[in-house]
């Protein structure tokens, strides 16, 4: 074995589950961020885990609002979540500049994307500093699934998105 970074060890271990973080505006629009880090801690109680830059728009909306929807996003939309992890939201609509069709959730006044294999409702239970990034604890108040979308994934190092074929 060679001495290698950190990120080149992410290309070594893809693919990684992409996610959409989906937040409100303080105008109750919604911001969409693209995130390939998160986890299930438990399922009783249900909880889950992710982790964005400390400078993430959406962190501080959900930190501000703690509430939160995690979706999985299906591969029609595949082009869309790339851009909106590298765009932020604090200047930009990212659901009108990408052409992101959104839909409600039972029970939520947060959107998310119509193209979602999988959306987790949460509430923001606590977060931790982890370097350069905040970890947020998340706990589970809904899931909802659609198996006709195709997940996507992360590949080479997030340079990519695309499902796992």
């Amino acid at each position: 074995m060679e001495k290698i970074t950190l990120p080149k060890a992410s290309q070594l271990t893809s693919p990684n589950p992409v996610t959409v973080v989906c937040t409100q505006k303080p105008d109750g629009s919604t911001n969409l961020a693209t995130v390939s880090w998160w986890t299930y801690l438990s399922y009783h109680p249900g909880m889950i885990a992710y982790a964005m830059a400390k400078t993430s728009y959406s962190g501080e909306m959900v930190r501000a609002n703690k509430k939160v929807i995690l979706t999985i996003p299906g591969a029609e939309i595949a082009e869309a979540v790339l851009g909106c992890g590298t765009t932020t939201g604090r200047d930009t609509d990212k659901v009108s500049k990408f052409g992101i069709e959104l839909a409600e959730v039972a029970g939520s006044s947060i959107k998310i994307p119509a193209h979602s294999r999988v959306a987790i409702v949460c509430s923001l239970k606590e977060y931790h500093e982890v370097g350069d990034h905040y970890l947020y604890l998340c706990e589970v108040e809904q899931v909802y699934g659609d198996e006709s979308e195709e997940a996507l994934f992360a590949w080479n190092g997030y340079s990519q998105i695309r499902p796992a074929k």
